[in-house]
């Protein structure tokens, strides 16, 4: 009898589990290297005029693309980088969309350009994709609530890696379980997303994109958030320390095209 119930009760969780992994979002970072002019005005015609528009024609209604500030992030090749931000309402959303993609003629015609490119004349350098859950503190994306020009707005992708798996997921906790999210909201940093990278050139990693009307308002938020004393509280817990081994930060803002 005592068996029956613990298989119960392992069961109950798992489902439990399982209902609430079904709820959360399922995100996909691209990241596009570009050499040349060229490339750049290719790919942009062809997220605006083909991926976009197919991509809410497969309902995902809010599609992010964005680029460096003044090429900030750019490296000694002196590319040009292009992010596009897919959420996904789950897991499976995503692993169906490329069959997706192959029967909406309107998408194959729109892209054509750049989906039959030449070898020697292709549309981008490199390709990356990061995956990621989002965060059980964070549950679904959500799009900035902003007024300025797109051009002036400063959108902060930052990546936090841990030393180890176990430290990762120590910060991860610190994010849910400690309410750093809730921090986040409560300033006002209107946060796009929060994530578990779980596929990735950099693991173990969570990654998470906040969003500020200019550089003047960026920089207010930070200098609030480090004075705020439920940070001090957070981050001088014993629990919660050296959970971070590296914290990279890129500063973006929105394509004139992106729904974000």
């Amino acid at each position: 009898m005592r068996t029956k119930t613990l298989l119960i009760i392992a069961a109950l969780a798992f489902l439990s589990y399982a209902a609430g992994a079904a709820n959360r979002d399922f995100y996909q970072l691209k990241i596009y290297h570009l050499k040349t002019a060229q490339q750049v005005a290719q790919l942009d015609d062809f997220l605006e005029k083909a991926y976009l528009p197919a991509l809410h024609r497969a309902g995902i209604s809010k599609v992010g693309v964005f680029k460096p500030i003044a090429d900030a992030t750019a490296d000694a090749a002196n590319e040009s980088l292009i992010y596009v931000f897919v959420p996904f309402k789950a897991y499976k959303q995503f692993a169906g969309l490329d069959a997706t993609l192959q029967h909406d003629q309107a998408y194959q015609e729109a892209g054509k350009a750049y989906l039959l490119a030449p070898y020697d004349n292709p549309p981008y350098d490199r390709m990356e994709t990061i995956l990621l859950n989002a965060f059980e503190g964070s549950l679904h994306f959500e799009a900035p609530n902003l007024t300025s020009p797109k051009s002036e707005r400063v959108y902060e992708l930052r990546s936090y890696e841990g030393a180890t798996e176990a430290y990762y997921r120590n910060k991860v906790e610190m994010f849910n379980k400690g309410d750093e999210v809730g921090l986040f909201k409560r300033l006002g940093f209107n946060a796009v997303f929060y994530g578990e990278v779980i596929a990735g050139s950099r693991m173990p990693n969570l990654m998470y994109l906040t969003t500020f009307e200019n550089k003047q308002a960026r920089d207010e938020h930070w200098e609030a958030f480090s004075k705020d004393a439920y940070w001090k509280e957070l981050s001088a817990k014993p629990e919660y320390q050296h959970n971070v081994s590296r914290n990279q930060q890129i500063f973006l803002y929105p394509a004139d095209y992106s729904d974000l």
